[in-house]
């Protein structure tokens, strides 16, 4: 490997002879070594030994004067620069009841889900981060609000007097409108639920017993109401898809119709937010749900009569909890100690995932109490007395305390040096073997003879398979008391491979220039690479004049994403470069120990902009059969996915450049790349960009697509959506 990437610096020529030199200075010293050697011809089989040598000798004068990619690692440890190791995939995993439990039940972490195992692929197992609570959540009040507001201030009791609590979670009574009488957009009900557990993540399901005296007018299958939840800072939506909504919009006029009756109840099932605290709005407390009528469009009527109920409850049917790519391994015994300074102990199945607080090695000494000892980064700062060890992710060693031999301390070699040379009176003897004498000191404690290692608890895992798409964690590895089923309803994210060789040195000049302190745009961007651990692909700094607020960094986060869905003509979706709030969360945190007193950091996702691209070619004669343009087509079509990507595309494919626009011209040159391909005819370029919470694309072309200064150009296949890539070839 060639460090090209370093400054060129002047440097000295340790010997600047090369291969004539060495040939003619050997051909100079014949007649001293050797008089009776007269023929020096070329055909003379002694030249072209010492040619051989001279070429030898050459190429260790090369060698000579380099660095050798040894030493230059050796200097990286020196600096104590480690390889990162694989970073695990996160996703959120819903676990579902088989039946509603009386009290609040406790999923316990550590719960492993995995994907299915086939005869070529081995299944991709996540595990639960933290344990899950489900509740028995309480129906408090229901409140209606003629129009919408961030916080609500106009509120409107409507059954604390009408109606009769049957339990806990449910109420029913006289029959109450759950909008104005006319409804129109910004009219929402809310519901207050309290609960003596948390309900964080929890999945609800509302029962509402409806009256079918009269249709609302609204499309069933597409209502125009939005179901939300307060998380603290603002409004979540919690309906993950129309189907969980059973009652189609508060259609029981068409429930009835179809031979059901709407006052039995139907189901709304809301997935809540995993943050789901107590508040207070005026003078109701609790945690808030709302249903508000949402603006009309050209295929959506309004209700032309409000929905009218005569029962409504509450009930928990399951939970939402974060899980991350990793095989959990406990109680694992790794040797017996020998009492000997620098032992290393192997572990079974490497790499190691980053440790958690619970996850530490016990020593249990032949006689006596076991012993939690701690893991460091380095012996630097360990004693003798130090429980110390040290953890190598990727090769899985541990190592415990070295004993190093130290020489004396400088001051003592000269004050011993002076008085040899100027002995005092009261000296009477010196003793010389004093400059002899070395120290030992020790790093970190040794475990005693005969005691037993054992690691009590650790993760393995991580990489890019990790980040699995949504709806394919549905195996439970072992079973859960009431759980029927889980699944994740997101793809999973942030899943990294370990990190290379090259990789590591390539780094080591930006870690050098930042010296683990944020100060610099280059600092903030280096720093945050390295506490996403291989989760994060690129970071940018804005400009100082795109900061809202004086001493505030914004940094743009396009976190890693595994890239085989290009090669197989699928692109990426701005969706999978999602910044989850664990990784979020772990960056801010690395961060503020290394940032300026005074300075806050913001991370934030780049504005993505979506591009369908349609193209006419021609082929050379020779590819103009169905065999080839299959082909054809089908690597014009990873192509244009790979160069309009935020990891691969761009010119160096690298990734696509923030801010910078795309151009017909720059399609019109990756097209004549590909092979087979003789002319072009129009090209077209249409944006796709984000209108709320959907994605819409454009039905007129435009010639350039500016992404903005924070913006950054994705490309992916959706059939519903009509992303995808048209390529047309011409007939002749």
């Amino acid at each position: 490997m060639e460090f090209d990437f370093l400054p060129k610096l002047p440097s000295p020529n340790l010997d600047d002879r090369n291969f004539d030199d060495l040939v003619e200075e050997c051909i100079m010293r014949i007649p001293r070594y050797c008089p009776e050697w007269t023929d020096h011809n070329l055909s003379d089989p002694g030249i072209t030994l010492i040619e051989l040598f001279a070429w030898l000798t050459d190429q260790m004068l090369l060698r000579f004067n380099q660095v050798p990619r040894k030493n230059y690692i050796a200097f990286l440890e020196l600096l104590g620069i480690r390889l990162q190791p694989p970073a695990p995939a996160r996703t959120d995993l819903t676990f579902y009841l088989s039946s509603d439990l009386p009290d609040t039940y406790t999923i316990a972490a550590g719960i492993e889900v995995s994907t299915v195992r086939t005869e070529t692929t081995e299944a991709i197992t996540f595990s639960t981060d933290s344990a899950l609570i489900i509740a028995k959540p309480r129906l408090q009040h229901l409140l209606t609000a003629s129009t919408v507001e961030e916080i609500p201030q106009s509120l409107r009791e409507r059954v604390t007097a009408n109606w009769n609590r049957q339990s806990e979670a449910f109420w029913e009574g006289n029959e109450q409108s759950l909008f104005e009488e006319e409804p129109s957009p910004g009219n929402c009900f809310y519901l207050v639920i309290n609960s003596e557990d948390p309900l964080d993540g929890n999945v609800l399901e509302i029962t509402i017993q409806g009256t079918s005296a009269t249709p609302t007018g609204i499309n069933p299958n597409q209502p125009p109401r939005r179901w939300e939840a307060w998380d603290g800072e603002e409004w979540q939506p919690v309906l993950l898809k129309e189907v969980d909504d059973k009652t189609r919009g508060f259609s029981f006029y068409e429930i009835a119709q179809q031979g059901s009756n709407p006052e039995q109840g139907a189901e709304v099932r809301l997935h809540l937010p995993q943050n789901w605290p107590v508040t207070n709005f005026i003078s109701y407390r609790g945690r808030w749900i709302r249903c508000l009528l949402t603006p009309l469009d050209a295929n959506n009527s309004g209700y032309n009569r409000p929905p009218r109920i005569v029962g409504l409850g509450v009930r928990g049917v399951g939970g939402t909890v974060s899980a991350s790519q990793s095989n959990l391994l406990k109680d694992e015994r790794l040797g017996i100690s020998n009492a000997k300074p620098g032992q290393i102990f192997q572990l079974q199945q490497p790499p190691i995932l980053e440790r958690r607080a619970e996850e530490y090695i016990l020593v249990i000494p032949p006689s006596g109490l076991p012993q939690k000892w701690e893991e460091v980064r380095d012996f630097a700062d360990s004693n003798s007395q130090s429980l110390h060890y040290v953890i190598d992710s990727i090769s899985g060693t541990v190592q415990f305390g070295p004993l190093i031999r130290e020489p004396s301390q400088l001051k003592n070699e000269t004050e011993i040096r002076s008085r040899i040379q100027q002995p005092r009176p009261e000296d009477t003897f010196v003793q010389v073997s004093d400059l002899d004498n070395n120290l030992e000191h020790q790093y970190g404690a040794v475990p005693l003879r005969g005691a037993e290692i054992r690691m009590i608890r650790y993760r393995t895992g991580g990489g890019r398979q990790g980040n699995v798409q949504a709806q394919s964690l549905q195996f439970l590895k072992s079973a859960v008391p009431y759980v029927a089923s889980a699944i994740n309803h997101k793809g999973a994210i942030n899943g990294a491979d370990a990190e290379s060789l090259e990789q590591a040195i390539i780094k080591a000049p930006r870690i050098l220039r930042s010296r683990d302190r944020a100060v610099t745009v280059e600092d903030f961007e280096t720093l945050a690479q390295i506490a996403g651990k291989g989760a994060i692909a690129r970071v940018r700094c804005l400009p100082a004049e795109f900061n809202r607020q004086a001493g505030t960094v914004s940094l743009l986060i396009v976190p890693n994403y595994n890239t085989d869905a290009i090669a197989q003509g699928q692109g990426l979706s701005p969706d999978k470069f999602e910044l989850s709030p664990a990784l979020k969360e772990q960056v801010s945190s690395y961060l503020d120990e290394r940032r300026l007193l005074g300075v806050q950091v913001q991370l934030q996702q780049p504005e993505y902009i979506g591009v369908c691209v349609q193209a006419e070619i021609g082929l050379e004669p020779a590819y103009d059969n169905p065999f080839a343009r299959e082909e054809i087509l089908s690597t014009i079509r990873v192509l244009l996915y790979k160069f309009l990507n935020p990891l691969t595309g761009g010119i160096e494919g690298k990734g696509w450049a923030f801010g910078r626009p795309l151009y017909e011209s720059d399609i019109v040159a990756l097209l004549q790349q590909a092979r087979g391909v003789r002319y072009l005819g129009p090209v077209l370029l249409f944006p796709i960009r984000k209108q709320g919470d959907t994605w819409s694309r454009q039905p007129s072309p435009e010639r350039v697509i500016d992404p903005g200064v924070q913006g950054l150009i994705c490309s992916w296949f959706d059939s519903n959506l009509r992303s995808n890539h048209v390529v047309n070839i011409l007939s002749r």
